[in-house]
């Protein structure tokens, strides 16, 4: 009977602790799906706002939409702007970007998306890469990047085989480019101003299209020996550089109409240069140290007065009159000096 009782009471102690157990077991997993629901319920509370977030980023960007000689343009100045959001992608149709002042900082790699775009300008920002994505834009026509921190420009830039412009104006540190570059045939114009090149890359003497070049205000010693084969140059901007000579073969760009040199470190001017008379719309010597002092013999009208207009139109300005005068003079003074050199010789009997 002691048997049965001690036995029964072990039966109802366990059967009491496995109850208790499982109680607590049915809390705990109660308590943990709570947490799952509260979890869900936070991520979708957090996933309806940015829903929403984005939808208000881009009902303003659709704001910021024109319609420009038959483009559609993204047009944003002066707003701040240093990332473009992901769901820029929804206006993949556009064809034209005008992103200024904004302090944007990187082209989205998501740039590759926009496979309309024609005009990429984000000019006076703070970018400071340009992506390799930017080599999928095969229809790109004009990419203006004055303005910028740009210090690299990476090679598939040369994929972009419809390029016509670029701009790289003021990025300071910028002094190299890809030789890669060569290949853009169809590139007419290019904006180095302002950077920090010391001589001019052998990639933009091989452009074949390219017809306006501006290299003011860099560090450049010397230019290329073979410049002549820029053939299809018109103009060419060198001021503000450290130039102290000028190649020979300067003289045989027959498409050089506009050249100007100003604040450079000349001492000379190629004789050979004479006969440029394709520089016939602008050519500017000023501000060089140039070894012979000439000055051009005044222009007097009919009633005796210098022609002021003419004064100020190319005579000031250092222009063509002024380059053919010098090397007329510095031709005179060569041949003066030699006949000298002839008269003191001492005759040999």
């Amino acid at each position: 009977m002691v048997g049965v009782v001690a036995c029964s009471s072990v039966s109802s102690i366990k059967a009491l602790w496995e109850t208790r157990i499982r109680r607590v077991q049915e809390e705990q997993q109660e308590a943990e799906e709570q947490r799952k629901r509260k979890d869900r319920g936070g991520a979708t509370s957090r996933l309806s706002v940015g829903v929403w977030e984005d939808r208000a980023v881009l009902a303003r960007l659709r704001q910021k939409l024109q319609t420009e000689d038959g483009r559609l343009v993204l047009r944003i100045e002066q707003e701040e702007w240093k990332t473009l959001p992901g769901c820029l992608l929804q206006l993949s149709q556009v064809q034209e970007w005008q992103i200024h002042r904004t302090g944007l900082q990187k082209i989205p790699h998501f740039i590759s998306s926009f496979q309309n775009l024609l005009v990429l300008d984000l000019s006076r920002n703070g970018v400071s890469e340009i992506p390799k994505q930017i080599g999928k834009l095969t229809r790109l026509r004009e990419l203006l990047l004055s303005y910028n921190r740009v210090q690299f420009v990476p090679e598939e830039l040369s994929c972009c085989e419809s390029l016509e412009r670029l701009e790289l104006a003021m990025n300071r540190d910028l002094n190299q480019l890809p030789d890669q570059l060569r290949n853009l045939k169809k590139l007419q114009h290019l904006d180095l101003s302002m950077n920090d090149f010391t001589c001019v890359p052998d990639c933009v003497v091989m452009l074949p299209a390219l017809e306006w070049l501006d290299m003011g205000g860099n560090q450049l010693e010397h230019l290329p020996e073979d410049i002549h084969r820029m053939e299809t140059l018109h103009t060419l901007w060198l001021q503000r550089n450290q130039l102290e000579r000028l190649p020979d073969n300067i003289s045989r760009m027959k498409s050089l109409d506009t050249l100007v040199l100003s604040s450079n470190r000349l001492r000379d001017i190629p004789p050979l240069m004479e006969d440029m008379s394709n520089l016939s719309r602008f050519v500017n010597f000023r501000d060089n140290p140039l070894t012979l002092d000439v000055a051009l013999p005044s222009r007097r009208t009919e009633t005796g007065a210098e022609d002021e207009e003419d004064e100020e139109d190319d005579r000031e300005m250092f222009g063509r009159e002024f380059m053919n005068f010098y090397i007329q003079e510095a031709r005179k003074r060569a041949h003066a000096i030699l006949n000298v050199h002839r008269v003191n010789q001492p005759n040999e009997d």
